[in-house]
């Protein structure tokens, strides 16, 4: 059996965790399996990197940083590979770029576009436990890329794609996929499965369990994975296409997310094409944008409105940047930053069945007193902005009126959990 497993910064953040890792692969290996191993940095260890580059420049260059940040996981898969040797493992270490990860030119953010595994197959069949840096490959031309925040999970499910493993274990400090954040929600409860679809949801609207370029990815080309903890053996939460059973629950989890920034562009000409070159430019400078709002027009000589949209945090300063350079040509009246928003989002696929959950929200945030500043919906989720200090106990409140109060709509996997 050839199983892949991913290990998050958590998971070896200190030396005495990467040799629970070790001893974990070991376990795995000695029934006789092959496997290949992708880890992140350790923790801390990326933001570390960071802020030192910004101490030396407020925007540093993107390639040299993708070769900054890139050591972050060097320096973890050499020191598995230690570990591993000490406990009498043949184990051998794999840059992405050794990996045969090959990517677009984007730095910071770039797209797996090919794999070719050949070294990782060679040292297996050699009887190596091959372990691979997660976050990173190489462009055509040679130059180390990164894939952005998350992005072990994605080098983790694109290996098992093309090696074509038998299982992919994505293994965190938490041991499952729950309906809400723990810590956040004390009453969340993990969940047996869930669908592609509302995973690629839930980390969309910020669920840090997973990075949704991976999921993504994983539904493409049908890699069936788990999410457990890397910390004990308990069953995880198996990621994977749509069953009818899955339609009963009408809303399989909520999330919050604190790392959103809303910018607001006042008085810009209401005129044919100035949103499409304002999206354009964002789009060109790599930047994400999740939610869009434009308000009705205003004045009678010269009509304009106020577009609001909401980015990633840390891609606000590059997005100042950005609209400032347009100013000249968008004629817009001033540009105005909040970050103090967070997202709340519901997701399930049950919602396309069931009528009546956007009023549900609505009402439970009303409730609470809670203002909604902008609101985002697609087939199975329905986001909204609100007020980042009251973000922590409206997701209490929307955990309680969808997933606590007179559950009866639960899949099997979920009724043989409670049991």
């Amino acid at each position: 059996m050839l199983i892949v497993q991913k290990y998050g910064g958590s998971s070896v953040g200190t030396p005495e965790r990467i040799k629970k890792v070790a001893e974990r692969i070991a376990r795995y290996r000695s029934e006789g399996h092959q496997i290949v191993v992708v880890v992140s940095a350790m923790r801390g260890v990326t933001d570390n990197l960071l802020d030192m580059a910004k101490t030396l420049a407020p925007l540093p260059n993107e390639r040299e940083m993708d070769v900054l940040l890139a050591t972050g996981e060097q320096t973890t898969i050499a020191l598995t590979a230690m570990a591993l040797h000490s406990l009498q493992v043949p184990a051998v270490s794999l840059t992405g770029a050794q990996a045969g990860i090959i990517t677009d030119e984007v730095h910071t953010k770039a797209r797996i576009q090919d794999i070719t595994p050949q070294q990782i197959h060679a040292h297996l069949d050699q009887g190596n436990v091959v372990i691979v840096a997660g976050f990173q490959g190489q462009t055509l031309h040679g130059h180390i890329t990164t894939l952005g925040r998350g992005g072990s999970d994605l080098t983790a499910i694109a290996l098992a794609s093309a090696l074509g493993a038998d299982l992919c274990q994505i293994n965190t400090d938490v041991d499952g996929v729950y309906t809400a954040d723990p810590r956040i929600v004390p009453n969340a409860r993990k969940l047996g499965e869930i669908a592609y679809d509302e995973m690629l949801e839930l980390a969309g609207a910020g669920a840090k369990v997973m990075q949704s370029r991976s999921v993504e990815f994983a539904k493409n080309y049908g890699v069936v994975f788990a999410v457990c903890s890397s910390l004990n053996d308990k069953p995880g939460t198996i990621v994977k296409g749509e069953t009818k059973s899955m339609e009963d629950v009408v809303i399989r989890g909520v999330t919050l997310d604190k790392n959103q920034a809303k910018v607001t562009l006042v008085a810009v000409p209401d005129r044919p094409g100035v949103a499409g070159r304002i999206f354009k430019a964002m789009e060109q400078a790599a930047i994400n944008v999740d939610m869009i709002v434009q308000n009705i027009s205003h004045g009678a000589d010269t009509p304009a409105t106020d577009l609001s949209f909401t980015i990633d945090k840390a891609d606000l300063p590059k997005a100042n940047e950005v609209i400032g350079r347009l100013r000249d040509e968008m004629q817009y009246q001033e540009v105005i930053a909040d970050e103090n928003i967070g997202k709340l989002s519901i997701v399930g696929v049950g919602m396309r069945s069931h009528s009546g959950v956007a009023a549900k929200l609505f009402e439970t945030l009303s409730s609470e007193g809670i203002n909604i500043m902008m609101i985002s919906t697609s087939e199975i989720k329905i986001s909204v902005v609100i007020d980042l200090e009251k973000g922590e106990k409206a997701t209490q409140a929307v955990h309680r009126t969808f997933l606590e109060e007179g559950r009866t709509l639960l899949s099997e996997p979920e009724i043989a959990e409670t049991r």
